[in-house]
């Protein structure tokens, strides 16, 4: 977003002639349904509080206009993404004083906004992503086991693509009553499914091979997929889970994953707000590319139930210079509060 002019009162509207990396970056995890992303306000005022919490921090900012006080609250990412970008629980005090940039509300009666960036009194700056060049040096590997990340730009074109899927009736009515403020599974700290899950940007995933499985590990609200390579079945009338029952094979170095029995979750595609059907059948082809940098990720995913045809698409995971996963620890209070109404604790 560009701003036509730098403001020192409570609030400057600009309407945006172009998209900056940190947009792109809150396009990925916020929506555009609650937030204006093609305006941008400056605020100016006192820190009252900074609550550092997942699944989303928020900063409490005190203004003052023509005598009237307002308390603005700005919605930012989780703390394991803000770790990453020189982020802590103390980098931000009450007494402060702040210039925030962010996305307004679309309710316009409410002081709530999507966090941009943050400038201090010093002139320093804290964003809530540092941007792909500042992320460390990718590792070479032999193997799918590691750390990886996914670009922004690979998870939009995901969403994009599942935005276009043909649904069946009974999809497109699911569609169509989607309430993201009220039916969005992080609203109670529950995890994306299967694909959403693999396609979500900026938290890093893991993989660990062992003799009889490999587990897929995703920081993002600590999800932990274990894929069976025992030469087991899916349970016939299985119990039916978040992320499903997996069962893998290798065919070659390609990891071939296997994923049935889901539970009635919403958001099985970004932005859709459809939900895993009784029939809901996923598979992952995981391979490694011939440089040892990339693993691209075959994605097919059959809900006739809900999909008129089947969604394929290929995710692409970079090997990540980052040693260890962050811890996540959704709260339910501060869950809620992400798609409600937002308020002070």
């Amino acid at each position: 977003m560009m701003m036509t002019s730098r403001a020192t009162s409570s609030l400057v509207t600009a309407a945006a002639s172009a998209l900056s990396f940190t947009s792109l970056a809150a396009r990925a995890h916020h929506s555009p349904i609650i937030f204006d992303m093609d305006n941008v306000i400056v605020i100016e005022g006192v820190v009252t509080q900074f609550d550092w919490r997942n699944p989303h921090t928020y900063l409490f900012v005190e203004t003052i206009d023509s005598g009237e006080t307002t308390e603005w609250q700005f919605e930012s990412d989780s703390t394991p993404i803000l770790s990453r970008n020189g982020w802590s629980a103390g980098s931000i005090v009450p007494g402060e004083r702040v210039l925030v940039r962010a996305n307004p509300d679309r309710n316009a009666e409410r002081a709530h906004a999507l966090l941009i960036s943050l400038e201090r009194s010093d002139g320093s700056v804290l964003t809530p992503t540092a941007g792909d060049p500042n992320m460390p040096a990718a590792i070479r590997r032999t193997t799918l086991a590691g750390i990886w990340e996914q670009s922004f730009e690979n998870f939009l074109g995901f969403r994009s693509a599942g935005l276009e899927v043909r649904t069946t009736p009974a999809g497109a009515s699911a569609r169509q009553s989607y309430d993201i403020r009220t039916a969005n599974p992080v609203a109670r700290c529950i995890a994306y499914p299967s694909p959403m899950i693999v396609a979500v940007p900026q938290h890093l995933n893991e993989i660990t091979i062992e003799p009889d499985r490999v587990v897929i590990h995703n920081e993002f609200f600590d999800v932990r997929r274990t894929v069976w390579l025992d030469g087991r079945e899916h349970p016939e009338n299985g119990e039916r889970t978040n992320q499903g029952h997996s069962i893998g094979r290798w065919d070659g170095d390609t990891l071939v994953v296997d994923t049935r029995l889901f539970a009635d979750s919403r958001s099985t595609l970004p932005g859709t707000g459809l939900p895993s059907g009784a029939q809901k059948h996923v598979v992952e082809r995981y391979a490694l590319s011939d440089d040892g940098t990339r693993i691209s990720i075959d994605i097919l995913l059959e809900d006739p139930e809900y999909l008129a045809e089947p969604f394929e698409y290929t995710l692409e995971w970079r090997s990540s210079g980052y040693s260890e996963l962050l811890t996540y620890a959704c709260e339910a209070s501060q869950a809620a509060r992400f798609m409600y109404e937002p308020q002070r604790p």
